[in-house]
């Protein structure tokens, strides 16, 4: 289960990543989709935070529960 969301915070780097590629390319032909890309490269490196943070509160829960018993 632990391998599972590691592999998906990962998945929001890479969607950060596509998003500020399309930001770089949108910038002069399209404003209003790049602008749309920079809320999903926000959003992204956000989750991806969100989620490491979690993940390693989990681990460390199971840690402590393994250590106890």
């Amino acid at each position: 289960m632990i391998n599972i969301l590691r592999y998906t915070e990962y998945l929001y780097i890479i969607v950060a990543g596509f998003s500020m590629y399309r930001i770089f390319t949108d910038w002069n032909t399209d404003r209003n989709m790049a602008y749309f890309f920079i809320f999903f490269a926000i959003v992204s490196i956000g989750m991806f935070l969100f989620r490491r943070n979690y993940r390693k509160k989990f681990e460390q829960r199971k840690r402590d529960n393994n250590n106890n018993a």
